[in-house]
């Protein structure tokens, strides 16, 4: 008689669990149309990368609305030299990312374009000539200057990459 008293309290026990559990689901709010995506501050990071840096590192001003930082990392020694990255949604939610390095601009840019290739297109941004690498996942332009190779990339058009190129700033 003891086993069927054990069993039976089990399964009621499971039963209060399940009805609190449902009932918290139900009233405790959740708003399943907000923003998924995480966004960051990057201004101590950028700070940071400037002052450790051996080249200028440059960042978007003026942007405009909906566009929203989504990572930021600066690694002062890596096989690509220094490496500074930002990574950006537009206001269409496709990715935008500024990547900069000393290291060897080809090994470079395939990765942080995810193998891009280099065309002979370029592309005038302000008073500076980019040139295009088109790639399967990540479009870019790309500019070297004094060693340093900085990319625009991301599954955003051209358009927006250039958007992106106009804004940077580096002081």
């Amino acid at each position: 008689m003891r086993g069927k008293q054990t069993v039976r309290d089990m399964v009621l026990s499971l039963a209060v669990i399940g009805v609190a559990a449902a009932l918290m689901y139900l009233f405790i709010p959740h708003d399943e149309s907000k923003d998924p995506v995480r966004t960051v501050d990057y201004r101590v990071e950028l700070e940071t990368a400037r002052r450790a840096a051996p080249y200028k590192v440059a960042a978007p001003q003026g942007l405009g609305e909906g566009w929203r930082a989504t990572s930021v990392t600066y690694k002062g020694v890596s096989e690509h030299g220094a490496v500074w990255h930002l990574g950006f949604l537009n206001p269409n939610d496709e990715y935008v990312a500024v990547e900069q390095g000393d290291g060897p601009e080809r090994k470079f840019v395939e990765q942080v374009t995810r193998d891009a290739e280099k065309t002979e297109r370029t592309q005038r941004v302000g008073d500076q000539e980019w040139t295009r690498w088109e790639g399967p996942k990540y479009d870019a332009l790309v500019r070297t200057e004094g060693g340093v190779t900085t990319v625009v990339t991301g599954t955003a058009p051209f358009e927006d990459l250039a958007r992106m190129a106009a804004a940077l700033r580096t002081s």
